[in-house]
């Protein structure tokens, strides 16, 4: 991922005032999760404290690599990512979050396994684009950002912009058959 806005992303979190507080994560069917969410002003408080609470409920979920405001009931498009220590990461650029965010180029399409937090007892095969190039805004500052990045970071940023369209992975899958039981690790 490339950071074309002249602002450290790790800088960025680090001045967040105040850490978030850990939020519960909603489950499909749940209504919010299926209705786009609200573009948001960056320089909101409110928004940068729903950025803080982002962070803060992806760190203690296990397995999380991303989490979008609808899955925390506020139906905004602003999500939070962090690849660092999947296994299927390469390109890996540590915790970010951004509003608004749009893809603005996409190439390289390739299927992949899928899981979310709102769908915990199953994983669907989806078809995404391996590099991206997303446009949004950080949180507090409203810095405009713009981002290339590839591989499972570029399917993470994917996912959680569907989030905030009021999309799940289930929406994706070509059918049944690709969808799969959750193995349960203890």
């Amino acid at each position: 991922m490339s950071c074309e806005a002249g602002v450290s992303l790790d800088a960025w979190l680090a001045a967040l005032a105040e850490p978030g507080t850990v939020r519960p994560v909603l489950n499909a069917p749940n209504p919010v999760l299926a209705r786009e969410g609200d573009e948001v002003d960056p320089t909101d408080p409110a928004v940068l404290r729903l950025a803080a609470d982002l962070v803060a409920t992806m760190r203690v979920s296990r397995g999380c690599v991303g989490l979008a405001a609808p899955q925390i009931g506020e139906s905004a498009k602003v999500f939070a990512v962090d690849v660092t220590g999947h296994p299927k990461a390469v390109t890996v650029h540590g915790t970010f979050v951004l509003c608004n965010a749009t893809v603005v180029s996409a190439t390289r399409w390739r299927p992949g396994r899928e899981g979310c937090l709102s769908v915990p007892d199953l994983t669907g095969d989806v078809k995404r684009a391996s590099r991206v190039v997303v446009e949004g805004a950080l949180p507090g500052t409203g810095e405009p950002v713009r981002l290339t990045t590839d591989g499972f970071e570029a399917r993470a940023l994917q996912h959680e912009i569907d989030h905030c369209a009021g999309m799940l992975f289930l929406d994706r899958v070509a059918g049944a058959h690709a969808l799969y039981q959750r193995k349960v690790y203890l």
